[in-house]
């Protein structure tokens, strides 16, 4: 029996696993497809960097592999995105940035757990510029278009990683989410992005955006397919200070449907959410509400987390930080970064502390919530996706990066329209959000 490849490449992971497996298609028909794809679609713009070669080598390497009887790796022979923000031997890590840096000398350490599994690497995916947006724009490089809505925003920062796997160029993506910039890009584009509880997957090797929110994230077709990709890649790093030790695995997936207390955000209108968006959050709501039995949902009034402003406090943090850690390759930078940047030089050490300081106070916050419910649910964006070359709109993350502020596992299933539902869970409960998201796309229209 064989399977297309041109088909699977449009596959979920865990189907695609299934084919190589029983031999119904090779890795190297399989990314061969996915090359040729990357080559007609080229007027997406979802890749900065395409290593065609290298890739069919590793592929036949897996086949190889395979006919062999060798041992193989539990992603052998898959094709994969990264994100132009993640160091590929080999490969330059452009940051979204003008100019060439030179080829990294080392693997990422999850880019180094991908390729152990057996992985293929097709490239580096467009990144908004120094991975500082949310709706795929980059004035060097040109803008991200999404193969889903055409005439939207691909969404961001990793709007080639979410292009890629949407248009089947791919068969997943690693990402990064510092404030959305997985789950926001996988919302537009239709598909499952999970950012794991901080600290879970190690980010030595990915380029400096916010060190204290940085977080790689998984962007798949399906949750079962982030759930295969998750125990590939999170575990303690000794090369990352902010990686977590843990002295028990993840949470172990023991939640009850039934029984399960869910917080429902009750002032989205308040907080700037799109009416649309809040009718859609609706509809959905009532749709999963019998996941939930006979445990009410805990109405929350989020408005005095403040998270647009603790949002702010964190962009102040991380214009500093990228101005300190990518200042060398900032020359030629847009105007509109160089304007961020500036505004970050002129503020005071007083000013950081005062920030840092409202970044710990939403932390505590989150935590109390959490003694109130099992799982956040809210929209993934405020916003529809805005036309593309639209201007940006201003609150796009706010309902994202009030996972993010707190260091919280987050999932966005894809909703119709460029819209999503996410799940939030307290730290180190990401194998029960996944199950449960399981659950939820089950009963739920999430064009999975």
């Amino acid at each position: 029996m064989t399977a297309s490849p041109d088909a699977l490449r449009q596959a979920p992971l865990y189907r695609v696993l299934h084919a190589l497996a029983k031999g119904e298609t090779s890795s190297e028909a399989l990314t061969g497809a996915c090359l040729a794809a990357i080559a007609r679609d080229g007027n997406l713009n979802a890749w900065a960097w395409v290593d065609a070669a290298g890739a069919l080598a590793q592929a036949r390497a897996s086949d190889e592999r395979r006919a062999e009887g060798k041992p193989l790796g539990r992603l052998d022979g898959v094709p994969i995105a990264v994100n132009d923000n993640f160091d590929v031997a080999g490969m330059p890590t452009g940051l979204g940035l003008p100019g060439h840096p030179g080829l990294a000398e080392h693997d990422a350490h999850a880019v180094r757990r991908l390729r152990g599994a057996g992985a293929v690497f097709l490239g580096k995916t467009t990144i908004d510029e120094a991975a500082f947006g949310t709706v795929g724009r980059n004035p060097h490089h040109g803008d991200v278009r999404n193969p889903v809505l055409p005439d939207r925003a691909a969404g961001g920062a990793s709007a080639g990683a979410a292009a890629a796997v949407a248009a089947g160029h791919a068969v997943a993506a690693l990402g990064s989410d510092t404030l959305g910039a997985a789950r926001i890009p996988a919302a537009f584009c239709g598909l499952v992005a999970h950012k794991p509880t901080f600290g879970e997957i190690s980010c030595r090797g990915m380029a400096i955006g916010l060190r204290r929110l940085d977080c790689p994230g998984l962007i798949t077709r399906t949750v079962q397919d982030s759930a295969l990709l998750l125990p590939v890649l999170n575990g303690y790093d000794a090369g990352d200070p902010r990686s977590r030790k843990r002295r028990v695995p993840l949470a172990p997936p023991d939640w009850v449907p039934g029984e399960l207390k869910a917080g429902v955000v009750a002032d989205l209108s308040a907080l700037g959410v799109d009416a649309a968006v809040v009718e859609n959050f609706s509809a959905v709501m009532a749709r999963v509400a019998p996941v939930f039995g006979s445990a009410l949902p805990v109405a929350l009034e989020v408005a005095p987390l403040e998270v647009a402003a603790t949002r702010r406090a964190a962009l102040l943090l991380m214009e500093a930080e990228i101005l300190a850690a990518h200042e060398p390759r900032l020359d030629g930078a847009s105007t509109r970064l160089r304007w961020l940047l500036d505004f970050a030089q002129r503020k005071t050490a007083t000013d950081y502390a005062r920030a840092a300081q409202r970044l710990d106070e939403h932390v505590i916050m989150v935590r109390r919530l959490f003694e109130q419910f099992d799982v956040l649910l809210l929209p993934t964006v405020a916003t529809p996706p805005p036309a593309f070359g639209a201007d940006e709109p201003a609150n796009l993350a706010d309902l994202t990066a009030l996972a993010s502020l707190a260091g919280c596992p987050a999932l966005s299933l894809p909703l119709p329209n460029g819209l999503g539902l996410q799940l939030v869970g307290a730290p180190g409960s990401d194998l029960r959000l996944l199950e449960l998201g399981q659950i939820l796309a089950s009963v739920a229209d999430t064009g999975e």
